[in-house]
């Protein structure tokens, strides 16, 4: 099988269990469009072109992202500090509830593969995937 879908396959059974649980949960409002704005979002806030350039997205596809997110209480705009003409946005209480529910359904979906594959399998292919994302990051700039 190609690396491609060994990479993609994985994940994509990662965000169909974690959309599924998470409706479960109390959070039926989510997709998993929208984890792209977590993944991206800084702890101190961000600013929507950021948010935007980190996913890899367009500004207004990110803005009706944020919007939507905005409306089911998970973020908030603030002005930023720095610059009284932004705006920060930057998560909600509700957003470290869904932080709590994801860490927990992610730990249940890691035990559940590793008794599939072997916990040693399991922790060296985290090992080697964390060493994989290193390495590309060092060599940002130059052809991968």
């Amino acid at each position: 099988m190609q690396m491609g879908l060994l990479l993609k396959l994985p994940y994509v059974a990662l965000e169909r269990h974690l959309t599924r649980r998470l409706h479960e949960l109390g959070f039926a409002e989510l997709r998993p469009a929208h984890f792209a704005v977590f993944q991206s979002l800084l702890p101190q806030g961000s600013r929507l072109t950021d948010l935007a350039e980190r996913a890899g997205m367009t500004k207004q596809s990110m803005g009706y992202l944020v919007d939507y997110l905005e409306q089911h209480g998970y973020l908030q705009r603030v002005p930023d500090p720095h610059d009284q003409r932004a705006q920060l946005i930057r998560i909600t209480a509700r957003s470290r509830k869904l932080d709590e529910a994801v860490e927990t359904v992610l730990n249940e979906l890691h035990d559940d593969w590793a008794a599939r594959v072997g916990r040693a399998k399991f922790n060296q292919l985290r090992e080697l995937l964390g060493d994989l994302v290193n390495a590309l990051r060092e060599g940002r700039g130059k052809e991968n």
